[in-house]
């Protein structure tokens, strides 16, 4: 009976999820320009309600001071409180409201996770595109020195180089864009070495362009639509190896709210049959579903093809 009612469940989340998304797609076809009008009108309801959720993460994280009833490490109850009229979601193991840990968590882990990657892209994205287009030896030297730092699993490196170097904020950007860098890398030296041998990029050389007019005139537009895909996906990842990084107690540090420390303060709630640990494991989920809905619908508009 139970898994029935979990059936009936998910498919009233199916269902709603896709009303919301043609409500927001309709509205924003309504709002926008002729040409992005257009454009919306050929996204599917998954894209839609990948992108309204997108929209209410970034609104939250903006305006955390002004929707969260509380601060995000004030002391506003007994531990573990029960969900109430006061406290919606409850308490935390502190005794912190948990709907406003959860509204600031957003704005800490989806800003942090922005600026690792656009970090990362930055780094790997202008190897990449070097090494493509110097070669020789240049593109010898970064490409082995890529291929030793995929060797080493993502976590486990990332985990070794914060115990060495220690669990600031700073220190754990630095450390996931330099390793997401070489995924960036990889990705970007393919895309380029297809386009250095187009006639286009030839004649540009023989009118004596120079190295930096080359990459972002000549093959920079060209590579943009993978760049772009891999972007939003890249994203999912550095989001995910925050929270991860957090959960083991060596990314953000407390009192900062963040959904994977949020996980590991709560569990205990679990074994009592209380869902609230799974709130922001949810929060995480979400956002990472929403982004890959917009990438698969930005990743099919880019290849050209038709339904």
């Amino acid at each position: 009976m139970g898994f029935f009612t979990g059936l009936f469940w998910l498919a009233v989340a199916i269902i709603a999820a896709m009303a919301a998304g043609w409500v927001f797609r309709q509205a924003a076809i309504a709002v926008s320009p002729k040409g992005v009008a257009k454009e919306l009108r050929t996204a599917p309801l998954t894209a839609s309600f990948g992108m309204l959720m997108i929209i209410l993460y970034i609104l939250a994280a903006f305006f955390a001071p002004v929707i969260a009833p509380f601060s995000e490490t004030e002391i506003v109850g007994r531990e573990y409180q029960a969900w109430d009229n006061v406290h919606l979601l409850g308490t935390d193991n502190l005794g912190r409201d948990m709907m406003s840990r959860l509204i600031y968590a957003a704005r800490n882990t989806v800003g942090i996770a922005f600026i690792t990657t656009a970090l990362a892209f930055l780094l790997g994205s202008v190897l990449g595109l070097l090494a493509a287009v110097v070669g020789g030896w240049v593109d010898q030297l970064l490409s082995r020195a890529v291929d030793v730092l995929m060797a080493i699993p993502a976590l486990i490196f990332a985990l070794l180089l914060l115990t060495i170097i220690g669990t600031s904020v700073i220190n754990m950007i630095l450390v996931i864009a330099l390793i997401d860098s070489t995924r960036v890398f990889r990705l970007a030296r393919a895309v380029a070495m297809n386009i250095v041998v187009m006639d286009y990029v030839e004649a540009a050389r023989l009118r004596g362009e120079s190295l930096w007019r080359l990459i972002t005139r000549e093959i920079l537009p060209n590579a943009m639509a993978p760049l772009v895909a891999e972007f939003g996906l890249r994203f999912c990842f550095v989001f995910l190896t925050i929270s991860a990084l957090s959960f083991l107690g060596l990314g953000i540090q407390p009192p900062t709210a963040d959904w994977g420390s949020m996980v590991k303060d709560n569990a205990t709630l679990i074994s009592f049959g209380d869902i609230t640990p799974l709130l922001p494991a949810g929060a995480i989920a979400l956002l990472t579903v929403s982004v890959n809905f917009v990438v698969d619908w930005q990743l099919h508009r880019a290849s050209g093809l038709k339904e």
